[in-house]
């Protein structure tokens, strides 16, 4: 690192507060890797939970740029989206030290915006659905907090891989419902009581073939879906369901009776940091973005200069993925 040259960033230097858009040593490229000129890069649950310190994936050295992934220009003029890779650098900044191998061509008919807000609440389901748990013909997908951009991209994503039965939960009753023109074909309020919950959810999965849950919540409404799935009314001679727990946004733990799984045939699966090959991602990333430009999913975004990243901190949660730019 050079310690001389410098470039601005937006720079974590205490855990919990908004990064500030200031000056941060600039990136040489290691062995493998490419400097990205960057142009857009997202703020999702991800880029706030690692600049508090709080996912498991956080460093603890200050202070550190903020942002996990985004899209810009190589050296060579190649437009790409890149994962970020070498601590203390991340995608808010001028530039980034990205790792060849995770970098890959964004699609002409999809802008710097759209890929950078949809990449990774996309991924987030692409991945499960294709390869961690593989929707089947004839299945139908569940997905606990449909309401955020990662669980609206993911009702759009099982329909495009042809599900014909999407079942999304929310608490917003008005986004919950404006699920249906995405492609949910049943929408089921969270809430307690828990048990009206509980029991709705088991009458769905009595009526369709539930295969795959997609989960972005855990905590009760995790805990009251696998008791649907279980226990002594549990549908039975099924496929074996296959549970993802994509997120934590309402509890990081659950309550999991042994009868549960020994009653419903249910496997528990993570997708996160960690759980797939970088080269998977990145396949998975390409075929995301194939589809997003010849479907044209729905994508909610909205574009700030990225100086104003620390007025701007506290706007950066919903359904709107707020992405900020560089020209």
């Amino acid at each position: 690192m050079d310690v001389g040259a410098a470039m601005r960033a937006a720079v974590v230097r205490a855990f919990g507060a908004p990064p500030s858009w200031s000056d941060f040593p600039e990136p040489a490229p290691e062995p493998g890797e490419r400097v990205v000129a960057v142009s857009a890069a997202a703020v999702n649950p991800l880029v706030l939970t690692r600049a508090s310190g709080a996912h498991y994936s956080a460093g603890t050295q200050l202070p550190f740029v903020a942002g996990v992934d985004g899209v810009g220009r190589s050296a060579e003029g190649d437009r790409v989206y890149f994962r970020v890779g070498r601590p203390p650098y991340g995608s808010l900044a001028e530039r980034v030290p990205v790792p060849a191998s995770r970098t890959l061509p964004v699609p002409a008919g999809v802008s710097d915006v759209t890929a950078a807000a949809s990449a990774i609440p996309g991924v987030s389901s692409w991945i499960p659905l294709t390869r961690l748990a593989p929707v089947r013909t004839g299945e139908a997908v569940l997905i606990n907090g449909a309401t955020g951009s990662a669980g609206r991209m993911a009702v759009q994503i099982a329909r495009h891989l042809g599900v014909d039965s999407v079942i999304a939960t929310g608490r917003d009753p008005a986004k919950l419902h404006e699920l249906n023109s995405l492609g949910a074909s049943e929408v089921v309020p969270l809430g307690e009581p828990w048990d009206a919950f509980r029991s709705r959810v088991r009458e769905l999965v009595q009526e369709v073939r539930v295969g795959v849950v997609i989960d972005y919540l855990w905590g009760p409404s995790a805990e009251a879906i696998l008791a649907a799935l279980g226990g002594p009314a549990a549908p039975r001679g099924s496929a074996r369901v296959r549970y993802v727990s994509v997120g934590a946004i309402t509890a990081e733990a659950v309550a999991l009776p042994s009868a549960v799984l020994r009653s419903s045939g249910v496997e528990i699966l993570g997708s996160g940091i960690g759980a797939s090959p970088d080269a998977e991602i990145v396949e998975g990333t390409r075929e995301f973005f194939a589809a997003l430009e010849q479907r044209k999913f729905r994508v909610d975004a909205e574009e700030q200069p990225m100086p104003s990243v620390e007025r701007n901190w506290g706007r950066t949660g919903g359904e709107r993925r707020l992405v900020f730019t560089l020209p």
